[in-house]
């Protein structure tokens, strides 16, 4: 039943102290509908994505990545070249297409398309030194990048949310052995154990009938297990410092007084209270990674040949820079644009989901 509003007011008493009603003017119609609409319901998620889809950088950023995510799909149904395979001719080896500029044909390829009037696919990036599309190569490239970076970032998910959830809300001398531990493998040289793991891999191991891992080779298995083992304990004590000051409140202590358990506790009161840095470390770690592998990749430590990462193709264009300049400004245009966009994503995670930062 909708309120009525034309009540007629009572009269003022002349030695009443009460206010004076002819003093007030009536509510307007829209200001009479005001009062019977609610708020819209939402939740912190929904909120905080909101928020974030409100900044520009953050929206020209998945806008860029989308756009990589759908090349790095899609590229290798269309393009007919192959990351390791030679250009040719007829079924011959055309040794002219070596170094190609952008959309540039071997005089080879030019003679097979005005004999046979049809066209060749273009070599939208060029040729490397091996007469292999470069187009393909940094797609392949990317590839890599996004896979460690995934991967990179559901270890530090996974592991150090349990990690610092557990150690957080025990506390006492159990928080005490986990945090020591938490600074024994942050001192150690995360560099250093890739390359000594992927010395003793080499020498132990034949990863070379695996599905994915085989072609990635042993110095990325390495970084795999280096990214599991040490890249968890910043999540770790993030999570950690949160849970202290949550498990302080009183619905957890409601929680332990109706029985319970911890692991229902921490899962269902605890963690989506830790939801912003979860999601904001999380978003941050996967440009780190993706530097460091492209890193390691240019130093010689990273993807096994003929597979192409992104620094691989760098360190491999530092030799021709003078010459053909271009091989080295696409893989570095590729890392430049995917870990900005990352890094700006998750700079504007943390303004949108961080509460301290809501206003």
């Amino acid at each position: 039943m909708e309120p009525n509003y034309d009540i007629p007011a009572p009269k003022k008493h002349a030695l009443s102290l009460h206010v004076d009603p002819s003093k007030f003017e009536k509510a307007t119609a829209d200001e009479k509908k005001q009062q019977d609409v609610m708020a819209e319901s939402t939740t912190f998620f929904k909120d905080g994505c909101r928020r974030l889809m409100k900044n520009p950088l953050a929206v020209m950023s998945m806008i860029i990545l989308l756009i990589v995510i759908l090349i790095m799909v899609f590229a290798p149904m269309v393009v007919p070249y192959s990351y390791d395979g030679i250009i040719t001719v007829e079924g011959v080896r055309d040794k002219q297409a070596a170094n190609l500029k952008p959309f540039e044909y071997s005089p080879r390829e030019q003679q097979y398309m005005q004999k046979y009037n049809v066209k060749v696919f273009p070599h939208i990036m060029g040729t490397d030194e091996l007469c292999r599309d470069y187009f393909i190569r940094v797609v392949y490239g990317a590839r890599v990048s996004f896979l460690v970076g995934v991967f990179a970032s559901l270890m530090v998910l996974i592991i150090g949310t349990l990690y610092g959830a557990i150690s957080g809300y025990m506390g006492g001398r159990t928080d005490l052995i986990m945090m020591r531990i938490v600074d024994i493998i942050y001192s150690l040289p995360d560099i250093l154990i890739i390359i000594l793991l992927a010395v003793v891999f080499k020498e132990t191991m034949d990863f070379s009938k695996l599905p994915v891992i085989g072609k990635l080779g042993t110095n990325m298995v390495s970084m795999f297990i280096v990214f599991g083992l040490l890249y968890w304990v910043g999540m770790a004590r993030l999570v950690r410092g949160q849970i202290l000051g949550i498990k302080q409140n009183e619905y957890v202590l409601a929680a332990k007084s109706m029985g319970a358990s911890s692991g229902r506790i921490i899962w269902k009161h605890i963690l989506p209270n830790c939801l912003s840095v979860i999601i904001i470390t999380t978003a941050q770690e996967i440009p780190a990674a993706i530097f460091t592998e492209s890193y390691l990749s240019f130093i010689g430590l990273g993807v096994a040949l003929p597979m192409p990462s992104l620094g691989s193709l760098a360190n491999a264009a530092r030799s021709g820079m003078q010459s053909y300049p271009w091989k080295l400004v696409f893989p570095a245009v590729a890392i430049i644009l995917i870990v900005l966009a990352f890094n700006l994503i998750g700079d504007a995670m943390r303004d949108a989901f961080d509460p301290k930062l809501k206003q």
